[in-house]
């Protein structure tokens, strides 16, 4: 009985998140090759600790536990991490994970595994603007060009809120930032954060905030997780900063450029270990949802790129998660 009581123990103090924050930055600058891995550390996050393994990040809302990206660990620390997570929150709801996170919790403990959208990566030594499926970015760049836009990266803010606030105001959800899926604009964890500001006349008029995405201590990749521009340039002004950053990005020798998620994107075939329901939920949300969020708009943005695509997935025990999706929402504030 009190080797019971001390297991409990164990996994509640694991819970509460025991490493300092120069560790777990630690273990994300050696494990965190998910694109939303820099995104743990945004405010409001609970951990999962495990010492000498990683962590798990985590928010909670009505009740349900939504995790967010693979555990920040070695591949190979997948199972034991989840497996110890899973025991203390046995009905969590995993959000925007990878294969192997979903085929350890699919048949270890049954859950689904979803496809959730997809994700988009650049090898940014054969990137070129050629090719047909470019002519979008090619046409944009002529145009900002005769615009007189120019790019400069900058970390001093330059009329940030500024440009945010009135793109805010002409996006689906007008109310507030959203957050947990994409991490706030102001983090106070900001470390090798780069940010790509672009000018008109002198003025800002839009930029690209990208976060590192880290393997063994080293930079491998950037994502784009905070973009806003002035509602007259949308494309060209987001088309024309991205291809400054990926040159920029291909001179310091980074290997890749990470799109990030692209929601609703979906494979028409259902895997064995998927929701039907749910995937039907999904295509219909992804062609009639539009009204919520744009979603048909940022998957062609981000198709012009032509990048390597691959599924992401949420993982859920309930065939329809209802009420988990709708504290979801809620959580990222897009209810």
């Amino acid at each position: 009985m009190s080797d019971q009581i001390l297991a409990l123990d164990d996994i509640r103090s694991l819970e509460e998140g025991t490493f300092s924050f120069p560790e777990r930055v630690g273990y994300l600058k050696k494990f965190g090759d998910h694109s939303q891995s820099f995104s743990t550390l945004q405010p409001g996050m609970k951990y999962f600790d495990m010492a000498g393994i990683g962590y798990i990040a985590y928010m909670r809302k009505w009740g349900g536990t939504f995790v967010l990206s693979d555990p920040v660990c070695a591949p190979e620390h997948f199972a034991q991490i989840l497996e110890r997570f899973h025991n203390r929150f046995p009905n969590a709801c995993y959000i925007q994970v990878s294969k192997p996170v979903v085929d350890f919790l699919h048949m270890r403990f049954g859950l689904f595994g979803t496809q959730f959208g997809s994700e988009s990566r650049i090898d940014l030594k054969h990137w070129t603007l050629s090719g047909k499926k470019k002519q979008v970015l090619r046409t944009a760049l002529n145009q900002a060009e005769k615009n007189g836009i120019t790019v400069q990266e900058r970390f001093s803010d330059d009329h940030t809120r500024e440009i945010s606030d009135a793109w805010i105001r002409t996006r689906k959800c007008k109310s507030k930032e959203i957050r947990f899926l994409i991490r706030p604009m102001e983090m106070e964890y900001r470390e090798n954060e780069r940010h790509f500001y672009a000018y008109q006349d002198g003025k800002a008029v839009g930029f690209i905030y990208f976060d590192p995405v880290y393997r063994n201590n080293n930079i491998v990749s950037y994502v784009p997780n905070i973009s806003r521009a002035n509602a007259d340039f949308r494309q060209g002004i987001f088309y024309t900063l991205m291809a400054h950053a990926m040159d920029v990005f291909r001179s310091e020798g980074v290997p890749y450029l990470d799109l990030g998620l692209i929601p609703l994107s979906l494979d028409p075939a259902t895997e064995h270990q998927e929701s039907r329901l749910l995937k039907r939920i999904f295509h219909s949300l992804y062609e009639h949802g539009n009204f919520l969020y744009n979603f048909k708009g940022l998957e062609f943005t981000k198709s012009r790129f032509r990048g390597d695509n691959f599924k992401t997935y949420c993982c859920h025990r309930r065939t329809i998660p209802a009420l988990e999706f709708l504290a979801m929402f809620k959580l990222t504030r897009l209810l």
